[in-house]
């Protein structure tokens, strides 16, 4: 089982490239060389913290407690 955050994207946009950037974590990159999304691989035991790290290391806004709530059932 894996979970998907998607980013914000063109509607159609699809990934050209993927980079691991932690444990079960992999960010889709578009064609603009954009991330358009985050791929965990194993949500059971993924860490809010480090997926926060990654959007941040992103530029992006980090996941609010109400948005990491299904990944913390999980």
């Amino acid at each position: 089982m894996a979970a998907y955050l998607y980013l914000d994207r063109a509607p159609g946009e699809k990934s050209v490239r993927t980079v691991s950037v932690g444990p079960g974590l992999l960010v889709d990159y578009g064609e603009a060389d954009k991330p358009i999304g985050i791929e965990i691989t194993n949500p059971g035991d993924a860490i809010v913290d480090q997926l926060n790290q990654a959007l941040q290391d992103l530029g992006l806004p980090g996941l609010s407690e109400r948005d990491a709530a299904p990944l913390r059932a999980a």
